[in-house]
């Protein structure tokens, strides 16, 4: 026969329902803690986000408007602007935006740069110094600088060598798109006869005469059967002829 089971007791029974509670308990504690958590952290990261993006802004196009315009501009954003560098631009007027970095529409956050290149408009070119120089060789500088010659004004003097620039205005290194030379011409009184110098090179025959202070211009290029180009093919006076220093001789050249 078998033996009997065992049954519990009443006090086993007392000992493990509040065992139970506890258990059940704490399990709830800690789900509501790891809830509270986790909406915590959702939280705080979506107002971290909202924060963030409260504080980023686009860069406005500010290419092409005033210093003060884009100064503007960008602090209506929230932006402070930035010279990086200037320098001279015949199409954007002075003191005004001619590139930015970062480019327009770019996302920043508030209170940073915005760096900029101003233009400083058109700015005329550096005047050579001339003073010494011979007529021929100022005429080319002044060419190659795109300086144009406002007025030629000449002496006749034994003080300077014939055909040189003796002064200037404005002076050498101050900034002009136009110049005005003073050159001498030689002493007065003193005549010459007039070289034969037809079938010379012009160039070096114009050189040779404004050196000895003659004004000498080439006055057409005209096509001349069998004559390589920049041979005087006609001039004017004529040889021969008595000329003093300053009188204007002009030439014809092949072409």
């Amino acid at each position: 026969m078998p033996a009997p089971r065992p049954t519990p007791s009443s006090s086993a029974k007392s000992v493990s329902h509040p065992l139970r509670a506890r258990v059940w308990t704490a399990g709830r504690l800690i789900v509501l803690v790891g809830a509270l958590g986790l909406t915590f952290g959702l939280f705080f990261l979506t107002a971290m986000r909202v924060a963030i993006h409260a504080r980023e802004v686009r860069v406005p196009d500010i290419h092409g408007l005033s210093v003060a315009d884009a100064t503007s501009a960008l602090a209506d954003v929230g932006l402070v602007l930035k010279v990086d560098a200037r320098h001279a631009d015949p199409k954007v007027p002075a003191d005004h935006v001619v590139s930015q970095e970062p480019a327009p529409n770019t996302v920043l956050r508030r209170d940073r740069s915005v760096g900029v290149r101003v233009s400083e408009g058109q700015r005329d070119p550096v005047v050579p110094d001339l003073v010494g120089q011979p007529e021929r060789t100022a005429d080319i500088v002044l060419a190659q600088d795109q300086i144009q010659i406002a007025n030629r004004a000449e002496i006749g003097t034994a003080r300077y060598p014939a055909g040189v620039v003796v002064a200037q205005d404005p002076a050498a290194q101050d900034r002009s798109a136009r110049v005005s030379l003073l050159v001498n011409r030689g002493e007065g009184g003193v005549t010459f006869v007039m070289p034969d110098v037809i079938g010379t090179l012009g160039l070096r025959t114009v050189d040779i005469l404004r050196r000895r202070g003659f004004r000498v211009t080439v006055t057409a290029e005209v096509p001349y059967p069998g004559l390589p180009p920049g041979v005087i093919v006609r001039q004017t006076p004529q040889a021969g002829f008595q000329i003093g220093y300053g009188d204007p001789v002009q030439l014809e050249i092949s072409r």
